[in-house]
């Protein structure tokens, strides 16, 4: 039968030589076998319960949780607990990962945003106020406009197309260039024409979504767009629709 040493386990296992002589003290796992000198030996099933030890304390259990969890649960129902923790810290990852991309895009979109201003930006998407825009809508319509409304949190096509459009209206305001200028005829018409497209030609629920566009962030959880960048919009709209 195999048998390790305290320091092969420590390799083997990445847990100190000092942490498992104090789970000896304390008879949380002692070795199975000593020899004449007294040196102590694992066996394979004093492995399996480091292990179940180890995954325990990644639970953030106490040892004297992990000591009655050891004697009321099985292998199984520890592993179980385990897959469920990871598929939390799962989630929790791509809430992280989908708050990172939004702030990627965000900035993307005004690179001249203060650190309070994004820092705020922030706070509202980890509020998740990402949503509440739809409660705007009749059921039927949500359905449709969940999967077509450019989310920040993603990188699709749809949603960088809106964003480059953004960033060129950001800097026709900087550098003065008015929206009835050829730049601004050439963003607005590029904008009806991705509109119109991606809203399968609902011109109602556009315009709708549009009036929406012009509430405050803290009301529909949208990307927030300055006073400026709307009346460009509008400005540019009018100009080439005349």
């Amino acid at each position: 039968m195999k048998q390790w040493t305290t320091g092969e386990v420590s390799k083997q296992r990445n847990i100190s030589v000092r942490t498992l002589r104090y789970y000896d003290q304390i008879d949380l796992l002692t070795p199975s076998f000593k020899d004449d000198y007294g040196k102590r030996y694992y066996s394979e099933d004093d492995l399996f319960r480091l292990q179940k030890i180890m995954i325990l304390k990644s639970l953030s259990l106490s040892l004297e949780e992990i000591r009655e969890v050891l004697e009321t649960y099985t292998y199984k129902q520890i592993l179980i607990s385990h897959y469920n923790y990871l598929q939390e810290q799962l989630t929790q990852l791509q809430t992280n990962i989908s708050h990172t991309t939004s702030l990627i895009n965000m900035i993307g979109a005004n690179e001249s945003l203060s650190w309070e201003h994004v820092s705020k930006l922030v706070d509202q998407s980890q509020k998740d106020l990402s949503k509440k825009w739809i409660d705007y809508f009749a059921e039927d319509d949500k359905q449709f406009i969940e999967q077509t409304m450019p989310n920040l949190s993603n990188n699709d096509e749809i949603t960088q197309q809106y964003m480059s459009l953004v960033h060129r209206i950001e800097s026709c305001i900087a550098q003065n260039i008015p929206p009835e200028s050829d730049e601004g005829a050439e963003i607005a018409n590029t904008l009806l024409e991705v509109s119109t497209t991606h809203f399968e030609g609902n011109t109602e629920l556009l315009d709708k979504i549009w009036e929406i566009r012009k509430l405050p962030t803290e009301q529909t959880g949208l990307f927030p767009l300055s006073g400026e960048v709307l009346e460009f919009v509008e400005r540019a709209i009018v100009y080439v629709e005349r």
